[in-house]
């Protein structure tokens, strides 16, 4: 399986749902990118040209330090002249990926989007700051706060907010009303189409269980396991997947690419209406008394932004929780790395 990271970076102006990076072998090994890019390659003609080591050097340095933010460091592994444009390979966790760049260092191309490197190195030195985005204090407050988590069920990403999440979950799910939800896009295949619908129909009719599925779900990655372990409850849990999948025709729209997003994503429309209130554009989004807020990633994270939410805090909210950033993806429910605890995104 090819290797993946999807990064959100919230920069003003850009759409993120278009703007996305994604390093994998097969994507960018594929005839339809190179295509394309040929296509497009004479945008990318310059008179100012940079040797093969300065713009091997800017590239490496501007994916590190915008589009994976420290969460994973490319290397420089090769720069080849292909006429108009450079193609950069870089080493991302032993997959050797390439990606392209117009000779005078100005113009990239990741994911068939060129993005202008030195307006969105301007962009993000001008971005507000996270105390700024997370404007916890501008949170409206009520007698008993609403957190919303939109997730991809297979998303890293989603899976680490997902464990930053159940600690809170199961200190203030009496005193508050925390929700899963889930992104109106699938990135991941049928799988997560899948394992989407069985995490909202656990949640909706046996809420009882989901804490429990979900604890297990995010270590270990095993739904069929997880439904034993947690006892739910099999033939209504089918039933409810079998009434969505037909009331929002999820198998026709799995086989239409014609209405996927670019070709490319299909759409998951169970949570339409909530996506478009919220403008998610990503896994994960965090909604707090609807407010979109950017906490740290772990449970204590979590717990003080749903905390400062409250008319008055109850006495839960003095009890601290672990500060440790959640790990991305299935498995330990600790040990992500800094650049992951707000920014990680798959989107």
């Amino acid at each position: 399986m090819a290797k993946e990271l999807k990064i959100r970076i919230k920069v003003p102006g850009l759409n993120l749902r278009k703007n996305l990076w994604k390093i994998t072998t097969i994507l960018f090994a594929s005839l339809f990118i190179l295509s394309l890019f040929y296509n497009i390659s004479d945008r990318f003609v310059s008179t100012t040209q940079l040797d093969e080591k300065t713009i091997g050097n800017k590239v490496v340095g501007f994916i590190n330090s915008y589009l994976t933010q420290g969460t994973v460091n490319v290397s420089l592994s090769n720069v080849t002249d292909k006429g108009g444009i450079y193609e950069i390979v870089v080493n991302y966790q032993g997959n050797l990926i390439p990606v392209y760049v117009s000779k005078d260092g100005k113009l990239l191309l990741v994911n068939a989007i060129a993005i202008n490197m030195e307006e969105f190195a301007k962009q993000m030195a001008n971005r507000p700051s996270q105390e700024e985005e997370q404007r916890v204090e501008e949170i409206p407050k009520k007698d008993r706060p609403e957190f919303k988590l939109f997730i991809m069920s297979y998303c890293p990403y989603g899976i680490q907010a997902v464990k930053a999440l159940l600690p809170v979950m199961k200190l203030l799910g009496n005193k508050a009303d925390i929700s899963v939800h889930f992104v109106n896009y699938i990135m991941h295949g049928e799988i997560e189409v899948e394992e989407n619908l069985r995490q909202y129909c656990i949640q909706k009719y046996q809420k009882d269980k989901f804490y429990d599925y979900m604890m297990c779900f995010v270590q270990k990655g095993e739904p069929q396991l997880c439904l034993k372990e947690s006892k739910v409850d099999i033939k209504s849990l089918e039933s409810c997947m079998n009434e969505l999948n037909s009331k929002y025709n999820i198998s026709e729209i799995l086989k239409d690419k014609s209405k996927w997003y670019g070709g490319r994503y299909p759409p998951f429309p169970i949570e339409d209406e909530l996506n478009e209130r919220y403008q998610v554009r990503g896994s994960p989004t965090i909604v707090v008394n609807d407010k979109v807020v950017y906490p740290q990633r772990s449970p204590e994270g979590f717990k003080e932004v749903l905390c400062k939410a409250f008319t008055n805090p109850p006495e839960e909210c003095s009890q601290k929780l672990s500060n440790e950033v959640a790990s991305p993806g299935i498995g330990p429910l600790t040990g992500g790395s800094p650049g992951s605890a707000q920014t990680g995104a798959c989107g």
